[in-house]
C-alpha cells in the first residue's frame, strides 16, 4: 500500500467544520489502501495571534519561552485532529515534535533539524493507528522545545516523508497547487501541472509563498517527490520532483515577484582587495540574507556598492554599512523601500537563448526601469520600482505565453 505523509496548513484546520472534513478525507483514503501520517500546523491565524499576545505582554521576550508559546498552537491543532479522526473511526494518535522524534540545534524561534527518530511514528503505523504529528518543532540538544520557524511544517513534513521513506509527501493548503504568477495579481494565471525541484526552489526564493523554501531544499536534497494540492477541493494540484531529461521543458515557467525587500547602496568606496568581504562578512555574521548584489566600474578610486535585503532587516543592515563606511572613508550610505524584484523562471531558459533580451524589452516599452539584475541558469531577476511591479508581472506572464488558454 503506498505510505503518504499529508501535510495541512492552518486553513485547512482553521475551524472545526474544516478539521471534521479534513478527518472525512483521510478515512476516504485510507478506505481505498493509503497508510498516511499526517503534520498539522497551528488552526488558522493563531501564531500570528500568539506572537501579537508576546508582545503586548513584554517588550523583551526570551527566544525559548517564544517557542514554547508559539509551539502550543501545533498541539492544539494536532490533538483536534485526532479527536475528528477518531470519532470518524479512524484510530489515531497525536505525537509532539519531540514524541515524533525531532532533534534539533538549539536555535530558538528558527531552529534547525539535526536528525529524526521516527520509532513512535512507526508504532503506531504497524498497530493500525493514523500518526498525526505537530508541524513545525523539535526538542534541542538541550532538551528545550523548539520552534522550525514560519512554514516550518512543511519542513517537517518532507524530513518525516524522507526517514520513513514515504512515497510522496502531499502538502495541502488553500489553493489548488503552484501558479504560473500570483492569481491575486495576474487573473489569467493557470496552475503548474508539474515542475523541477531546482524551478520551484528558484520561485519560493524570489517570491512564491508555498511550499516553503526550507522544505524544497530539502525535498531536493532527499529526493522527496511533493504534491502540492487544496485542502478545499481536493483535486489533483502541482507535483515537484526531478527534471524530466527527456521532455523538452517550458522556455518560461513562471513569473513571481517580492516586495518584501529594500536596497542599500554604499558610494564612494574605496577600490581595493577585501572591502566588499569585510561588509558581507559582518552582515552574514548578523543572519542577514544578502541576494542581489552590484558594484559599478571603479573611477578615480573608488566604486558604489548597492545590495538587496529583507525589508525586516533593514535597520540593522544600515548601521552595519554606516559603520564600516565610516571605517573605510565611504562617501556615504542610502537605503530604498520603494523596490521590488521581478523574477522568469524556467528550466527551458538553459538551452534557449534571447529570455533575458525579451523580458528587458517588454519592461522597457512600458517604460519600466530595471535598476539591478541577477541571473542563474534558470532565473533572471530584475529590481523595479515597487509601483511597477504590478504592471511588470502581467506584461512578462503575457510575453511569454503563460496566460491560460482561452
Amino acid at each position: 500500500m503506498p505510505l503518504l505523509v499529508q501535510k495541512f496548513g492552518g486553513t485547512s484546520v482553521a475551524t472545526p467544520d474544516r478539521i471534521r472534513e479534513v478527518a472525512e478525507q483521510v478515512r476516504l483514503r485510507r478506505r481505498s489502501g493509503d497508510d498516511l501520517v499526517l503534520v498539522v500546523s497551528a488552526m488558522g491565524t493563531e501564531t500570528d495571534e500568539m506572537l501579537a499576545l508576546a508582545r503586548s505582554v513584554a517588550d523583551r521576550r526570551s527566544g525559548r519561552e517564544m517557542d514554547m508559546l508559539i509551539t502550543a498552537g501545533e498541539r492544539k491543532a494536532t490533538a483536534l485532529v485526532c479527536m475528528a479522526l477518531i470519532d470518524h473511526n479512524v484510530p489515531a494518535e497525536s505525537l509532539t515534535g519531540s514524541q515524533a522524534g525531532f532533534i534539533t540545534d538549539e536555535t530558538h524561534e528558527n531552529a534547525r533539524i539535526l536528525d529524526i527518530r521516527p520509532q513512535r511514528v512507526l508504532a503506531a503505523l504497524q498497530g493500525g493507528r493514523v500518526p498525526v504529528v505537530a508541524g513545525s518543532q523539535g526538542v534541542s540538544t538541550s532538551n528545550d522545545v523548539t520552534f522550525l520557524g514560519r512554514g516550518g511544517s512543511d519542513t517537517t513534513a518532507v524530513a518525516l516523508a524522507n526517514v520513513i521513506e514515504a512515497d510522496a509527501c502531499e502538502l495541502y493548503t488553500d489553493v489548488s497547487g503552484v501558479f504560473t504568477s500570483d492569481p491575486r495579481v495576474v487573473p489569467t494565471a493557470r496552475r503548474i501541472g508539474r515542475l523541477s525541484y531546482d524551478e520551484i526552489l528558484e520561485m519560493t526564493a524570489t517570491g512564491c509563498p508555498k511550499p516553503a523554501m526550507r522544505s524544497v531544499e530539502v525535498a531536493r536534497a532527499r529526493g522527496v517527490r511533493l504534491h502540492v494540492r487544496s485542502a478545499f477541493t481536493w483535486e489533483a494540484g502541482t507535483w515537484i520532483g526531478e527534471e524530466d531529461p527527456s521532455m523538452e521543458q517550458p522556455l518560461v515557467s513562471a513569473v513571481t515577484h517580492d516586495i518584501s525587500e529594500a536596497k542599500i547602496t554604499i558610494t564612494g568606496v574605496p577600490d581595493r582587495p577585501g572591502i566588499a568581504g569585510a561588509l558581507f562578512r559582518r552582515l552574514a555574521d548578523l543572519d542577514v540574507n544578502v541576494d542581489m548584489i552590484v558594484q559599478n566600474v571603479s573611477a578615480d578610486g573608488v566604486t558604489d556598492i548597492s545590495f538587496t535585503v529583507p525589508r525586516r532587516q533593514l535597520g540593522i543592515s544600515t548601521q552595519v554599512t554606516r559603520d564600516l563606511g565610516a571605517e573605510i572613508g565611504a562617501g556615504g550610505v542610502s537605503e530604498d523601500t520603494d523596490i521590488a524584484r521581478v523574477s522568469l523562471i524556467g528550466a527551458g531558459m538553459k538551452s534557449n537563448p534571447g529570455v533575458a533580451a525579451t523580458m528587458f524589452e517588454k519592461l522597457g516599452e512600458r517604460s519600466i526601469n530595471i535598476e539591478m539584475i541577477s541571473t542563474s541558469a534558470i532565473r533572471i531577476s530584475c529590481v523595479v520600482r515597487s509601483e511597477d511591479v504590478v504592471q511588470a508581472v502581467n506584461v512578462l506572464h503575457d510575453a511569454f505565453g503563460l496566460a491560460e488558454a482561452s
